[in-house]
C-alpha cells in the first residue's frame, strides 16, 4: 500500500495532462510526462538531420508541451523553476519507467478502446501496489479496468480534474467495485493535504457529479432561452454574479470551456440515457451549426461572444449572426442588487412575474429537481453535490442550498399547482415533516439523509470563523475587525472593513490585538475569510484628507500605521499574518514585521503604491530590505548595493507575485515561513504555526541597526530610472517617486555601509510619503483608481 507519493507519471501530454503534472511539480513531486512518438519529421528537424529513432523528435510532443506550460495563461506553473520537476518521455521507450512511478495517471484522448489498450501496458510496466487512475470527464471507469489484473483493480479508481488544475478546486474521485477501500482513503486525503483540492467521492455514472449537473443546466439555461426570446447577452446577465455564479455566467463560461469540449460532454450523457433526460442532452441546432462553423469560443476567436475592437457583441442564435450585447433589466433585478443576505435575494428574484423572474425560476428549478432525481445514483449524500458543484462550476450555492434560500414548501406547492413531478427524496422529507436539506443545531450543520439529520463531516483543518463566532463571540470588535478565540491559547484577527482596507479602524483593533495576546494568550493569527486578505489602505480616506489639505491627519495616519507595524513585530507573543488572493500595499505590510507568514499557494503578494502616486507609508519599504537581508546565509558575504536593487525595483515597478512559490522567490517570504496548498486549511496551518513558536519559546527580534548604501548607493539605483525616463519608457512623475523611494531605502545622504536605526528609516518614509501626497499628479492617479480600478500613468 502506498503511503506517500514520491514520483508521478502522467500519459498524454495535451492540456489537461501536462496541467496536471505541472500542478504535480508545484507541490514538489517529480513527474515524468509521456506522450505518443511523432510519426513525422518536422521542418526543422529535418534540416537538422534528425531522424525518426532521435530521443529529441521521439519526446518531441510531450517535451513541447512542457515549453507551452511558460506561455500559458493562467500560468499553470506557480513557479518557472518547478519546470526542473518535469520530464519528458513517449509512450514506447519510456513505458518501463513506469515502475519508478508512486501514481500513473493516464490522461489520453477520451476513447474507452484507446484507454483501454494504453492501461494494458500500464498494466504489465507498473510496480504492485502503485496506484493507477484516469482523469476522464465521464468514460466508465470500471469498464476500464476490465481484464486487468487484480492487484491493477485493486489500486485502480477515477481522478477527474477540473481545468484548470493548478486553480480549479474539484476533483472527483470515483472508484470501481474492486477498488481497495485505503486506496479512497489515500486518495481522498492527497487530494485535499498535498494536492489542495475539494475532493467528492463520485459514482461511477456517466460525467459524474458537476458535470452531469452543470452541463445539464447549461442546456437547460439555452433552451430556455431559445423558449422565452431572450439573448445571450441577457441570460449572461442575471446567471451570473447576481445568483451567486461566477462572471463568466453561462455563455461566456462555454466560450471560455470550448464549445466543441462541452459538446463532447453533453454527448458522454445523451448517449447513456434515455427519455427526457436524453432530450435536454441533445445539442441544439444552431449551436451544431456553431461547431460546423469552427465557432468554439475563446480558443478561435468567436463563439457566444465576439470582440470587435473594443466592443464585445453577442451571438444571436436564430441568424448566428452577431450584434451589440443586451442586459436584462427589470424592477426585481435592480432590487435584488440591493439585497445582502442570498436567501432574501434568491426569493425575490424567483417569486418575481417579470422577464427575469420567469427566466431564473424555469433554469434554476430544474436543476433543483434534477439534483434530487440523481440523489444516490450519482453521489451517496447532498453535501458531496453540493460541494461539487460549487468547487467545479464556482456556484455559491449548491443545489440543495440554493433549495434551501428559495424556501423548500413554498417552491413545492408552485411546483405542484403546476402539475410537475416531484422527486421521491422531497416527497420523503415532506412526509417526515422535514421543511430543509439543511438545519444548523448548536451551531453545527446538519444535512438531511435516509429520513434523518446528520452532522456534516468537517476536516478538523478547516477553521470557519462564522461557525466560531457563533459559538463563541467575539473578544472585542469594531467596524473594521474582529479579535477571535480561535482554541488552544491562540487569538485572530480578522479585517471585515470594505475589501478590508487599512483604516484607523483596523489599526486600532491591531493594537488592542496585540495588548490582549500579550496578556492571555500564546499567540495571534492575522487573518480572514474574504474575498481577498487586504488590497491595502484605505485610499479614499488618504485621498480625501489629502485634497482637504490635511497634513496633520495624513501625519497620525502615517505615524499611526508605523507605529502599530512595529508594534506587530515586536510583540512579546508571535504572530503570524495568513494572507491569500490579493495582498497588496499596506495588506504587505501587515505581513512583512510578523513573526511568520504562513501564507496560501495563491497569494498575489505585492507593494503597489507606485501605481497610485506613492510609495510605501506603513514600514514596507524597510521590511522588505530587511526580510532580503534576513534571507542571506551568514556564510555569504552580502552585497548590499544588490540587496536595494532588487528591493527598488520590486517596489518601484510594483510587482506582484502571481503565487505562494513566487512571493518566496521575490523575498515577501522566507525559508521560515510556510506556505498552504489548501487554503483552506490556511488558518489552521497559520494556528499551528503560532502554536510552534510558542512552544519553542518565542523571544520578539532585538532591536539592530540597518546597513544601507548610503548616497552612492542612491545613485546608483538612480541610474536605471533616469535611463528609463531618457527613454521615454517613464512619465517625470515616475521619475520623481522612483527618486523618493530610491532615497528612502539607501537610507539618505549618509556614508555606504552606514548601520542606522529603523526609527530613522520610518521617518524618511514618512516625509517621502507626505510629500508625494500632496503632489496633485499622485492624487489624479489615486482618483483614477477610485474611479477605474486600475493606474494611470500622468
Amino acid at each position: 500500500m502506498i503511503q506517500s507519493i514520491r514520483k508521478a507519471a502522467v500519459l498524454g501530454s495535451g492540456v489537461m495532462g501536462s496541467g496536471i503534472a505541472a500542478h504535480l511539480a508545484n507541490i514538489g513531486i517529480p513527474t515524468l510526462l509521456l506522450d505518443i512518438v511523432p510519426s513525422q519529421l518536422t521542418d526543422s528537424e529535418k534540416a537538422i538531420g534528425l531522424t525518426l529513432e532521435d530521443k529529441q523528435v521521439r519526446n518531441r510532443i510531450s517535451e513541447q508541451s512542457l515549453q507551452k506550460l511558460l506561455k500559458q495563461k493562467p500560468a499553470p506553473l506557480t513557479s518557472v523553476k518547478n519546470l526542473s520537476l518535469l520530464e519528458a518521455g513517449n509512450l514506447k521507450d519510456d513505458l518501463h519507467r513506469l515502475n519508478e512511478a508512486d501514481w500513473i495517471i493516464e490522461v489520453v484522448v477520451e476513447n474507452l478502446d484507446i484507454k483501454k489498450q494504453l492501461l494494458t501496458k500500464v498494466d504489465q510496466y507498473r510496480r504492485p501496489g502503485s496506484i493507477v487512475s484516469s482523469n476522464t470527464s465521464g468514460i466508465s471507469v470500471e469498464a476500464m479496468a476490465e481484464g486487468r489484473s487484480a492487484d491493477f483493480k485493486k489500486h485502480f479508481l477515477g481522478t477527474h480534474f477540473f481545468n484548470p488544475p493548478r486553480y480549479l478546486k474539484l476533483l472527483e474521485v470515483i472508484p470501481i467495485k474492486d477498488t481497495n477501500s485505503d486506496v479512497v482513503t489515500f486518495m481522498k486525503q492527497f487530494g485535499e493535504e498535498r494536492l489542495g483540492k475539494g475532493v467528492v467521492i463520485a459514482k461511477d455514472t456517466p460525467n459524474f457529479i458537476a458535470n452531469r449537473i452543470g452541463t445539464y443546466g447549461l442546456l437547460v439555461t439555452v433552451k430556455e432561452m431559445l423558449n422565452g426570446d431572450y439573448s445571450v447577452g441577457e441570460v449572461d446577465s442575471v446567471t451570473g454574479p447576481l445568483i451567486g455564479r461566477p462572471k463568466s455566467a453561462t455563455f461566456r463560461t462555454l466560450d471560455v470551456v470550448g464549445l466543441d469540449t462541452f459538446a463532447h460532454v453533453a454527448n458522454t450523457v445523451y448517449q447513456q440515457t434515455e427519455g427526457h433526460e436524453k432530450q435536454v442532452f441533445e445539442i441544439p441546432s444552431f449551436m451544431k451549426s456553431m461547431l460546423q462553423n469552427g465557432w468554439l469560443g475563446s480558443k478561435s476567436g468567436q463563439g457566444f461572444y465576439l470582440k470587435k475592437g473594443k466592443e464585445i457583441l453577442e451571438l444571436d442564435p436564430a441568424t448566428l449572426e452577431y450584434m451589440p450585447r443586451k442586459k436584462l433589466i427589470t424592477d426585481a433585478v435592480e432590487r435584488s442588487k440591493q439585497e445582502k443576505n442570498i436567501d432574501n435575494k434568491m426569493k425575490m428574484l424567483l417569486s418575481s412575474e417579470d422577464r427575469a423572474g420567469k427566466l431564473l425560476w424555469n433554469i434554476l428549478i430544474p436543476v433543483l429537481l434534477y439534483s434530487a432525481e440523481l440523489h444516490g445514483e450519482i453521489a451517496d449524500d447532498i453535501v458531496s453535490i453540493d460541494q461539487a458543484m460549487k468547487w467545479g462550476f464556482g456556484w455559491s450555492q449548491g443545489p440543495f442550498e440554493l433549495w434551501d434560500s428559495i424556501g423548500l414548501e413554498e417552491s413545492i406547492q408552485r411546483l405542484q399547482a403546476a402539475n410537475a413531478s416531484i422527486p421521491d427524496l422531497v416527497k420523503e422529507m415532506l412526509q417526515k415533516g422535514c421543511t430543509s436539506f439543511y438545519k444548523e443545531e448548536n451551531g453545527n450543520r446538519h444535512f438531511y439523509h435516509n429520513g434523518e439529520y446528520r452532522p456534516i463531516k468537517e476536516n478538523p483543518k478547516i477553521l470557519n470563523l462564522a461557525k466560531i463566532k457563533q459559538q463563541k463571540g467575539v473578544i472585542k470588535k469594531n467596524s473594521g475587525a474582529s479579535l477571535i478565540d480561535i482554541g488552544d491559547g491562540v487569538a485572530l484577527l480578522e479585517f471585515h472593513s470594505q475589501n478590508n482596507a487599512i483604516g484607523p479602524d483596523i489599526l486600532q483593533m491591531i493594537n488592542f490585538a496585540v495588548d490582549e495576546v500579550e496578556m492571555h494568550y500564546k499567540g495571534l493569527v492575522i487573518g480572514n475569510q474574504g474575498k481577498n486578505f487586504c488590497v491595502g489602505a484605505n485610499l479614499a480616506m488618504i485621498l480625501m484628507e489629502a485634497q482637504d489639505d490635511s497634513l496633520f491627519e495624513l501625519e497620525w495616519i502615517v505615524s499611526s500605521f508605523q507605529q502599530t507595524m512595529m508594534k506587530i513585530k515586536y510583540s512579546t507573543k508571535p504572530v503570524v499574518a495568513a494572507p491569500f488572493a490579493m495582498t497588496l500595499g499596506g495588506g504587505a505590510e501587515v505581513c512583512l514585521p510578523a513573526a511568520r507568514i504562513q501564507a496560501s499557494m495563491e497569494t498575489y503578494i505585492g507593494l503597489v503604491e507606485t501605481g497610485v502616486g506613492l510609495i510605501p507609508g506603513g514600514g514596507g519599504n524597510k521590511e522588505l530590505y530587511l526580510k532580503h537581508l534576513h534571507s542571506i546565509p551568514e556564510e555569504v558575504e552580502i552585497d548590499l548595493q544588490k540587496v536595494a536593487n532588487q528591493v527598488f525595483e520590486t517596489i518601484a515597478l510594483a510587482k506582484v507575485s502571481t503565487s505562494g512559490i513566487e512571493a518566496r522567490e521575490r523575498g515577501f517570504l522566507n525559508e521560515n515561513d510556510g506556505i498552504s496548498v489548501n487554503d483552506d486549511f490556511l488558518l489552521y496551518d497559520a494556528k499551528q504555526a503560532v502554536l510552534s513558536l510558542s512552544e519553542k519559546g518565542y523571544k520578539p527580534p532585538l532591536k539592530q541597526k540597518i546597513p544601507v548604501v548610503g548616497e552612492t548607493g542612491y545613485a546608483a539605483l538612480l541610474l536605471g530610472a533616469q535611463a528609463m525616463r531618457t527613454s521615454g519608457y517613464i512619465s517625470d512623475h515616475d521619475l520623481k517617486i522612483a527618486k523618493k523611494l530610491a532615497y528612502v531605502i539607501a537610507g539618505g545622504r549618509v556614508p555606504y555601509g552606514t548601520n542606522v536605526e529603523e526609527e530613522y528609516l520610518l521617518q524618511l518614509e514618512k516625509e517621502a510619503f507626505l510629500s508625494l501626497i500632496a503632489e496633485r499628479k499622485s492624487q489624479e492617479r489615486m482618483q483614477h483608481m477610485l474611479l477605474k480600478g486600475k493606474p494611470l500613468r500622468n
